[in-house]
Parts: structure tokens; C-alpha cells; sequence
């Protein structure tokens, strides 16, 4: 059984534009941090927008840690010709939650397939090596629900273990949300156990 990984690579912010040219085609290529499929649809509806004489806007993308899904997009050219030559790189680099999108204009030269994946794979090195890369640490989510009377203790027990408070809520029935380390988890989890009044449960 694969370890669980309790840290991940990703970029820190959108990159720069990137010019890459060959035999007088155009690639543009672009880099951003993305949490949801849903956000590549509106980035790539807008590359297509400032860029209307691009012929193709090929793409690949990668989310999660320890459950990875992701997706290569030829939009048009040869099969495996642009999307997954892209697609190597984020492998390559070891990065996830991100999207690389290549805009091509063509230059009157037919690459061939060898050349198109040279040349999209090419595109999206540079641009990653422009890119800001991140280590971020994998978080757990849990919510804390427990009567107002049990607030010294919830509230010791969350500076003791040094818990992210997100939000909070107090009335009668008061609500935390906290965040933490995911290599912490058991340790906290062993922490609040004994509690049988405070209900500690995981949001993500």
C-alpha cells in the first residue's frame, strides 16, 4: 500500500505569458493554480478570447494529493500530441493542482506530430521553470460542535495541540471549524477522544 504523502508541490500564482516559437508557429503558454475542474473551463474560455487566431489551446491538468485525477486535451491536434506532452511535465516536475495551458498560432510550416510534441513539451517546461513552485502541507478540516459550557476545555484543548481556527460560532450550541496537519491527525484525533460531549468531525 502507497504512503500517504503529507506535503505536495503546486505553483504559488499565475505565471507570466510564454512565447515559444517553431519554424514560425506560436506558443503561448500559461501556468495557474487551480482547487476545481470548474476553474479550467473559465481559464481556458479566456486564453481562447485573448488569443482569437490561435488555431489550438491544448491543456492538461492535475488535482489532489493522495487520490489524483486529471485530464490531457489535444483540442484538435494529432492524438497525444499536445495534451499528454504536456501532461508529462507536470509529472516531471512533480506539481498537482495546476493547469498549463498552450496557445498555438500557426506559422505556415507544418510541424509534424514529432514536432508538435517537441515543441508543446518544450513550451510547458519553460513555463513551469517561470513559475513559482510551492511546498504546501496537506490540511485536515474538522468541525468541533459542543455545548457553551464546554468552551474552557475546547478552547484549551485547541491552543494545547496549536489548531488553525477558520470560524467560529458561539451561542448555546457553539461550532469551530479548525484546520491542522494532516501527519497530526491521529495525534489530535487521541486527544479530543476521551470527550464524548464535544463531536469532532471531518469536513474534508
Amino acid at each position: 500500500m502507497e504512503k500517504l504523502k503529507h506535503s505536495y508541490k503546486t505553483i504559488l500564482k499565475p505565471s507570466n505569458e510564454i512565447l515559444y516559437k517553431e519554424k514560425k508557429s506560436k506558443f503561448y503558454g500559461y501556468a495557474f493554480p487551480i482547487q476545481t475542474e470548474d476553474e479550467v473551463k473559465t481559464i481556458i474560455a479566456e486564453i481562447k478570447k485573448n488569443h482569437p487566431s490561435a488555431n489550438h489551446v491544448c491543456y492538461a491538468w492535475q488535482l489532489g494529493i493522495n487520490d489524483i485525477r486529471y485530464r490531457a486535451n489535444d483540442d484538435g491536434e494529432p492524438n497525444n500530441s499536445a495534451g499528454m506532452p504536456i501532461y508529462g511535465q507536470i509529472l516531471s516536475f512533480e506539481l498537482t493542482n495546476i493547469l498549463i495551458a498552450i496557445a498555438r498560432i500557426f506559422g505556415g510550416t507544418k510541424l509534424g506530430v514529432g514536432g508538435l510534441i517537441s515543441a508543446y513539451r518544450e513550451t510547458a517546461k519553460i513555463t513551469i521553470q517561470e513559475s513559482k513552485i510551492i511546498e504546501k502541507k496537506v490540511k485536515c478540516i474538522y468541525k468541533v460542535e459542543f455545548d457553551y459550557s464546554e468552551i474552557n476545555l475546547v478552547m484549551g484543548l485547541i491552543k494545547k495541540l496549536r489548531l488553525n481556527i477558520t470560524s467560529q460560532k458561539m451561542e448555546i450550541r457553539c461550532e469551530i471549524i479548525t484546520s491542522f496537519e494532516k501527519r497530526n491527525e491521529n495525534f489530535v484525533l487521541e486527544h479530543f477522544a476521551p470527550y464524548h460531549k464535544i463531536q469532532f468531525s471531518k469536513l474534508n
